[in-house]
């Protein structure tokens, strides 16, 4: 079996860059507090950083599987992708699955941002008028989880043109 990067279609190097850039999200903020009162928006000014805006690794499970995911997905779907076995057993309907439940659980994690912080905490943001708002990192990890699921699509449909489905099993 020869791994070569010319034998990697574009919607596989998709994949695989949607995935580095979900990876990359992970490091951006997830989750940044605000405040529509200028005293209470001068009080979050000189709290620590990572209390004001968090990174995916800080809100938990559901923030940062997703993306992790998403990179294995593309990472399998480059490095096995050009294997015509591989491809026949189920590999863009691998994808196709990964993708969705990758994407599913971000959107698990954009409603549940409020959960993020211990109810009495919730209780004193909202007090005090300061919101929880979703941070770049969501928005970029969403973005890449929906380029990603575009392109096992129309992989997952390019191989059925062509006849490439699983092989009849005798019995």
């Amino acid at each position: 079996m020869r791994c070569s990067p010319n034998l990697v279609s574009g919607r596989e190097w998709v994949g695989f860059a949607a995935g580095l850039a979900a990876v990359g999200a992970l490091f951006l903020p997830w989750t940044n507090l605000s405040a529509t009162r200028q005293d209470v928006e001068e009080a979050l000014r000189e709290l620590p950083a990572a209390e004001v805006a968090r990174d995916a690794w800080a809100v938990g499970f559901l923030a940062w599987f997703g993306p992790v995911l998403l990179l294995v997905t593309g990472t399998a779907v480059v490095v096995l992708g050009h294997n015509r076995t591989v491809r026949v057993s189920g590999l863009a309907q691998l994808w196709l699955i990964a993708s969705l439940v990758a994407l599913v659980l971000m959107v698990f994690a954009w409603l549940a941002i409020g959960h993020e912080f211990a109810p009495d905490t919730r209780a004193l943001l909202a007090g005090g008028g300061v919101g929880i708002y979703g941070g770049l990192g969501r928005y970029l990890a969403m973005a890449a989880g929906g380029c990603s699921l575009a392109a096992a699509v129309l992989d997952a449909r390019s191989l059925r043109r062509r006849g490439m489905t699983s092989p009849k099993r005798a019995g």
